[in-house]
């Protein structure tokens, strides 16, 4: 779609100041898809010469803002970490065209902040910390759970800008389950969950997505048994927080998500439950 109102473009890099109107451009998959009246600039983040995806000395994993889904696709797909397979059922839960796959990053899947952003779910099961700069070159880290606070809502300031995002290598070193429904076959997410297991100390996170405004994570030091599991998600996530469009229900979502996130636990625990009497 053309952004009439749009009266400039500039490279990022000239760091120019700040003004009201203003927007960063990643890959414009949403920029470009409905009419922006508020927008004059757009800030071109294309040349930023970052690198897509960075394995750091300690372990942990840099996803640079402008990774586009294609690049962490084919990253996922050639990755010997325990958690690799969970990049690419993240990036598939698009259910997008190879156009959008090439253009759309996950920055800009995190900045937009809505519930079925499945690189949200990702960043968010997987512990990620994003690094924020504002117009002042000042830095700040919020963790992927907390930077999104509901739908298209986030922590971010005016001009702030989210640089990349990190994920500790505890967590890339983990097991993980994943669980989706849609109410169509190409449809959008209606709920998301995943799960994380730790190699070290036993420690479960279960992260709902997608079926909430935002990502709900729960991290218990050992397994909970399944009414454990059951009564946590539902003390924490209030009946406002169900996510309510024409993708589900709020009281389907609800019922999927505590679905998945049972099995989760089974599929990840069968193994350290041998009395269980259970099957994943």
């Amino acid at each position: 779609m053309d952004l009439n109102t749009v009266l400039d473009v500039r490279d990022a890099r000239s760091r120019v100041p700040w003004r009201q109107g203003d927007a960063w451009l990643g890959g414009g998959t949403y920029l470009f898809s409905e009419p922006q009246p508020h927008l004059r600039r757009l800030l071109d983040l294309s040349r930023m010469g970052w690198e897509p995806v960075r394995e750091l000395p300690d372990g942990s994993l840099e996803l640079a803002a402008t990774c586009t889904i294609a690049q962490l696709s084919r990253f996922g797909k050639t990755w010997r970490a325990p958690a690799a397979p969970l990049v690419e059922q993240c990036c598939r839960a698009f259910l997008a065209s190879f156009k959008i796959w090439n253009m759309a990053t996950v920055g800009g899947n995190l900045c937009n902040a809505l519930p079925a952003g499945p690189m949200i779910s990702l960043t968010a099961a997987l512990d990620g910390t994003c690094l924020l700069r504002a117009q002042d070159g000042s830095l700040r880290r919020v963790k992927v759970a907390d930077l999104v606070t509901g739908a298209g809502r986030k922590d971010l300031a005016e001009g702030e800008l989210l640089r990349s995002v990190t994920l500790p290598a505890r967590s890339i070193a983990s097991r993980t389950a994943f669980r989706q429904a849609s109410l169509y076959g190409l449809g959008r997410s209606g709920a998301l969950v995943i799960g994380v297991l730790d190699p070290v100390d036993g420690s479960l996170a279960v992260t709902v997505s997608a079926a909430t405004v935002r990502p709900f994570r729960f991290w218990f030091p050992l397994p909970p048994d399944r009414d454990t599991l059951h009564d946590t998600i539902d003390a924490t996530i209030g009946a406002d927080d169900w996510f309510d469009d024409i993708h589900g229900l709020p009281a389907w979502r609800r019922h999927m998500a505590l679905r998945f996130a049972e099995e989760i636990r089974r599929e990840l625990t069968t193994r350290t439950e041998p009395n269980a009497g259970e099957t994943a």
